[in-house]
């Protein structure tokens, strides 16, 4: 089993659209897929026309994989799962500061699934805090949406400095540039910028798309109704990269 997670600290960067796609692009590959949704507002449960379990009101059904896989549901999809948000997600700090080994505990619950998935994604809440670490212990992979502009390279500066002076593992994080727009002249350039100062960009490319934005209306991934499409297919191509970047990662991490 395999933990990807879609973060950035900063928000509307395509991270929810990333982490959708990505899952049905695991699921039809024919991976057991759990897409985890650890966003308060919700976005990637909505996409998939999922909602929390009402019953849980409180987020500590993390500690304990019984209550956790009560609160995991089916999809319209094959082979994929939704842990959809919960608002309680909202003081998941809280949670965590209150348990031992604080930093690690999302790590400990999610190896516990090893036997009934793949792929695990995570969709994360753009921010930095201690959910946040427990992503960066928990993941293989940390995938970060960067659109090609000075605030954006800013952030992901940051992120990069955090990593480090935290002793977390940099080979972790690997971006990738997101709702790029070929006409944009500042575009063009922070790609090219970015491109020679950073060794850890993804091939890939998502440009801004109108069917894309559409997948609040049709409340599916874009890959399952607009898959032909060549800005779409991008989804793909990053799936299969991150495929083989998965295969490459060493237990040691």
């Amino acid at each position: 089993m395999k933990v990807v997670a879609s973060y950035s600290i900063k928000g509307g960067v395509g991270k929810t659209a990333a982490s959708v796609n990505l899952a049905y692009a695991s699921a039809k590959a024919g991976n057991e897929t759990l897409l985890i949704d650890l966003d308060p507002q919700g976005a990637s449960s909505f996409y998939f026309r999922v909602d929390a379990n009402k019953k849980s009101k409180k987020s500590y059904f993390f500690t304990k994989k019984n209550k956790l896989l009560k609160n995991i549901k089916g999809s319209n999809y094959k082979k994929l799962d939704i842990l959809p948000a919960n608002l309680s997600f909202r003081n998941f700090d809280i949670m965590l500061n209150n348990m031992g080994k604080s930093k690690k505990q999302l790590k400990q619950i999610l190896s516990l699934l090893k036997d009934e998935y793949d792929l695990i994604i995570l969709d994360c809440p753009p921010n930095i805090n201690l959910l946040s670490e427990n992503v960066f212990n928990a993941a293989d992979l940390i995938i970060v949406p960067v659109i090609p502009t000075t605030l954006s390279e800013r952030t992901f500066q940051q992120l990069l400095t955090f990593f480090k002076n935290n002793n977390y593992n940099q080979k972790k994080i690997r971006a990738f540039f997101s709702m790029t727009q070929s006409n944009n002249k500042l575009h063009k350039q922070t790609i090219q910028s970015m491109e020679s100062n950073y060794s850890n960009f993804l091939k890939s490319v998502i440009s801004f798309s109108t069917e894309i934005e559409r997948m609040g209306i049709h409340r599916e991934p874009v890959l399952a109704y607009a898959s032909k499409k060549h800005r779409v297919q991008s989804y793909r191509t990053l799936f299969n990269e991150i495929v083989k970047l998965l295969a490459k990662i060493n237990k040691s991490y």
